[in-house]
């Protein structure tokens, strides 16, 4: 007689029963079209879009399993989550407005159907909770692993768009949200990952630790910041998203604009979740806010005479200012101390380091 209190093994379907086009199919059945400049999505030879009078803006990430995650502790929901967030990022921190995505998929026969359901199923409740369309992509196979391209289509107002290289001296520098958060949550996992790794018989202990985690395996772009922008006429003079860390990002802000920054240490927001946890791997908080990366907040320069226009606002906090570019970039510390700060960002190639890309 069988045991209908067994648990039934989950139905596994091989990709290979439904073909590539049948795969696709299935993937993006779901993704409704929302945005009027989505004139034709998925299932002719290419998208058509719209932008009127706007200008384009376009973002491209590659996700490379092993280098930007780690599927032992990446559930493949937020993986699909995050890889459109990550992009959706970049045309926020050119203060424009994402409207489409394409996803592009290379897996190999370890993924199944159902993983792959898991995977879109993150993709499309990022589609939603930004309101951007899915218009395109492709599927192939590879070697060993899973990488996941996807590019983000936005639409920007000419005046309004804020490049690398807008910064002035004077301007005053503004960071959103903390930082630092996300560099530590992924140290969690990676601690819990060695110690499973020793020992499968050690229960992972990430009680207490909900928000660092989520910080790294679910950001969240900063949609809000740009629509307070605009309701508050506040125009940032540059802006980037920070994802390589604090350092390397003002780096680049300041070698586009030719200029120099000072940072207060006191300026620099810093989650207490984090700066608990840095403590208790030795770390110093604002090194890990500097050189961490992946936050994905924002980094931008206002005009002085904007001071009054952000002030108030909630979740953003002025950092430092803008200087020549022969005083060089520095920090200055609470114990009033000036440190100069150096380019922390990642090395993408043949590097061990876990790889993070510049947009």
């Amino acid at each position: 007689m069988p045991d209908h209190n067994q648990e039934q093994a989950p139905q596994r379907t091989d990709v290979n029963e439904l073909g590539e086009f049948g795969l696709i199919s299935h993937l993006t059945q779901g993704f409704p079209l929302r945005n009027p400049s989505s004139l034709k999505g998925i299932g002719d030879d290419a998208a058509v879009i719209d932008n009127g009078g706007l200008l384009t803006v376009v973002s491209t990430d590659l996700l490379v399993e092993g280098i930007h995650f780690d599927l032992m502790y990446s559930p493949l929901k937020h993986l699909g989550y995050k890889s459109v967030v990550v992009n959706l990022s970049d045309i926020y921190a050119m203060n424009a407005q994402p409207k489409q995505v394409t996803v592009s998929i290379a897996l190999s026969n370890r993924f199944s159907v159902e993983a792959l359901d898991e995977l879109y199923a993150g993709i499309r409740a990022a589609c939603d909770y930004y309101q951007v369309d899915l218009v395109g992509g492709d599927t192939t196979s590879s070697p060993r692993g899973l990488l996941i391209s996807v590019t983000a289509i936005g639409q920007g107002e000419r005046d309004k768009l804020a490049y690398r290289n807008g910064a002035r001296v004077g301007d005053l520098v503004c960071i959103t949200g903390n930082l630092g958060a996300a560099y530590l949550g992924l140290q969690i996992l990676e601690r819990e990952k060695q110690l499973y790794l020793s020992d499968p018989a050690i229960k992972p202990e990430l009680e207490g630790h909900d928000y660092l985690i989520g910080r790294i395996l679910k950001p969240e772009a900063r949609k809000d910041m740009i629509e307070m922008f605009a309701k508050n006429q506040l125009a940032p003079t540059a802006m980037i998203d920070v994802s390589d860390g604090l350092s390397s990002d003002l780096f680049h802000i300041c070698e586009q604009s030719g200029v120099g920054a000072f940072i207060e240490e006191s300026g620099v927001p810093i989650h207490p979740d984090a700066q608990l946890q840095a403590l208790e791997f030795k770390l110093d908080p604002i090194t890990c806010a500097l050189s961490g990366g992946e936050d994905y907040e924002l980094l931008f320069t206002i005009s002085p005479d904007d001071i009054d226009k952000v002030k108030y606002l909630p979740d953003i906090y002025i950092a430092g200012e803008i200087v020549p570019a022969r005083e060089g970039v520095h920090l200055h510390t609470r114990g009033g101390n000036i440190h100069p700060i150096e380019a922390q960002g990642w090395k993408h190639f043949g590097s061990s380091n876990r790889e993070k890309g510049e947009g």
